[in-house]
């Protein structure tokens, strides 16, 4: 696992060059480690590295690794798609969702958020293009289902995320990111929202210069799934 250790050093670098070059804060810029098929030793691995919070895209895989490293300090954050009847055990075992894009999704999680939790960190997924294939609410309905979410009790909406189309060209990918930041910035002030989960492994540069506040890194620290398992069978939205 000394390959994490060695990754995780280089993606920190990576995340902290791009922030220098843009005259942000060091530190501005969190890692989100993508951990989705990776066995629990990797994810042991990148947390003696520093590493404290993981993103995973399917449940029951999710919830076997939290027993499993329930020794561990770790924060767990669901990324994937969710539908609705997965949402009690989403509410009840993790801190944040980046993938919320449906009122009735965000009233189910706020309903069955434990009252012992604080409450669960959420973002917006935004389609930035919408395409009715794509996940995500359509940009033109975020400010009226970001201010519906903002009002249920057991919910924190912390901002925005998107998955932009793949791009090789810095100049499209800081395009997409520019569009989600800019997003962000028409809505409501009374939201106080702080967060924009936006850029991956290839383009976390181009996000970090359009705002990015967690990039969401699973193969530049973990590798094709050097250390994973088959991917599971896709779980349904």
């Amino acid at each position: 696992m000394s390959t994490i250790v060695m990754n995780f050093a280089k993606v920190v670098t990576r995340i902290r060059e791009a922030e220098q070059a843009e005259a942000r804060q060091s530190g501005s810029t969190a890692l989100l480690a993508v951990s989705k098929t990776q066995p629990a030793a990797a994810i042991r691995a990148a947390h003696a590295a520093g590493q404290l919070d993981f993103g995973e895209n399917y449940l029951q895989e999710a919830l076997d690794k939290q027993v499993e490293l329930r020794d561990l300090p770790l924060t767990w954050h669901f990324i994937g798609p969710l539908q609705s009847n997965k949402t009690r055990a989403v509410a009840e075992h993790f801190a944040w969702v980046h993938s919320l894009d449906r009122l009735k999704i965000a009233e189910r999680l706020s309903a069955q958020r434990p009252a012992d939790l604080p409450p669960l960190n959420v973002c917006l997924q935004v389609n930035l293009s919408d395409e009715h294939s794509k996940s995500g609410c359509r940009t033109d309905e975020t400010a009226a289902l970001a201010r519906q979410i903002a009002a249920l009790p057991r919910l924190k909406l912390r901002g925005l995320m998107a998955i932009p189309a793949p791009s090789e060209d810095p100049l499209e990918q800081r395009a997409a990111f520019a569009r989600l930041r800019q997003l962000k910035e028409s809505l409501p002030p009374e939201l106080s929202l702080d967060t924009l989960s936006m850029g991956m492994s290839q383009d976390l540069e181009a996000a970090i210069a359009e705002g990015a506040t967690w990039v969401r890194v699973g193969t530049a620290l973990f590798g094709a799934r050097e250390y994973g398992q088959p991917s599971p069978t896709k779980e349904s939205p």
